[in-house]
């Protein structure tokens, strides 16, 4: 069992724009937050909030054109990754910060083996031999619960199904034993008895080795049972972070309160009704005056149609960005 540590990695005003017909689409707009050593954190929020582009900032993978990070520091390891060369990022992308991607159907090279697409990192990072690489490709592929490893090691994506070719694309994300690990929405296209599967093994390698995990999701289910604390997103910004257990017992945002009620709590009353969030999320590229989410709450008073609220700490390691919870 490994204990949480230090911080490894660190999120300060993270913009990243995109240049698009429509106009500037804001899709992050000062981001911050850290990530320990052995922890969990999880990215929420509804699709098109800006959690995919963060996680896309961090390993420097935005398309130019239209996208560019436009401000920010990426700490990791004492130095900010949006400063260093792209030669020194490939360094880092996929040794030491590795990714697991949405779709695998798609992430996955069809015409390449298994065993070949496992063995290029430890061959490119580590200098390991073509034999010795593939001795461990077969490791990892019964770490993350292949059956028949040594078989079909040799096998192609295409022989695979969604599920397994997640397990392969977490052996990959896992094949350089990395410090930090982004895994967006590691179980979109799995069965729900194989994303339990998939978020334990997650889990007991984070576990085990120690590995920060960032898992990016709208399966609140998932936060609950597997992430640490809590990064709320929405339009593109952060509107509330806690520790797990604070922000499901103690919501301060009304967005984080609305993302609560729509999915049913073992934890209430039988006769707690289901709520839904009205409307939808805003265009990025025109975004309303003021708080973003005011079209949408149930709470907003004028204030919220003139000026964006700051994050602000409204309880112990708990920050919210409302200007109703302020003035309570």
């Amino acid at each position: 069992m490994f204990s949480r540590g230090k911080a490894v990695l660190k999120v300060n005003n993270l913009k990243t724009f995109f240049w698009t017909d429509e106009g500037l689409v804001k899709a992050v707009n000062g981001l911050s937050y850290q990530v320990n050593e052995g922890e969990s954190v999880g990215l929420v929020g509804e699709s098109a909030c800006g959690k995919s582009v963060s996680a896309l900032s961090i390993m420097r993978l935005i398309p130019y054109p239209p996208g560019r990070i436009v401000d920010g520091e990426i700490i990791f390891e004492g130095r900010d990754l949006l400063k260093i060369s792209e030669q020194e990022m490939r360094e880092v992308r996929g040794n030491k910060i590795a990714m697991i991607f949405q779709e695998p159907s798609t992430s996955l090279n069809p015409v390449l083996t298994v065993s070949r697409q496992l063995t290029e990192s430890l061959e490119l990072h580590h200098g390991w031999s073509r034999e010795g690489a593939r001795e461990e490709a077969i490791k990892l592929l019964e770490l993350v619960g292949m059956p028949d490893p040594a078989v079909r090691v040799g096998y192609y994506p295409h022989q695979f199904s969604g599920g397994m070719q997640q397990r392969i694309m977490i052996a990959m994300a896992l094949s350089c034993n990395p410090k930090v690990l982004i895994a967006d929405e590691p179980t979109t296209a799995v069965d729900v008895t194989v994303q339990a599967q998939l978020l334990e093994i997650l889990d007991d390698l984070r576990r085990r080795f120690g590995t920060a995990v960032i898992i990016i999701t709208h399966n609140l289910g998932v936060v609950a049972r597997y992430v640490d604390r809590v990064i709320v997103m929405y339009a593109g910004r952060l509107v509330e972070k806690a520790s797990t257990v604070d922000l499901f017992t103690h919501p301060q945002h009304p967005y984080t309160k609305g993302l609560l009620k729509s999915v049913p709590r073992l934890d209430l009353p039988k006769a707690s009704e289901l709520g839904a969030i009205d409307g939808l999320p805003p265009n990025l590229a025109r975004l309303p005056i003021g708080c973003a989410f005011q079209p949408r709450c149930q709470w907003a008073f004028d204030r919220c149609q003139l000026e964006t609220p700051d994050l602000e700490e409204v309880g112990r390691n708990h920050w919210s960005a409302c200007f109703r919870w302020q003035e309570l």
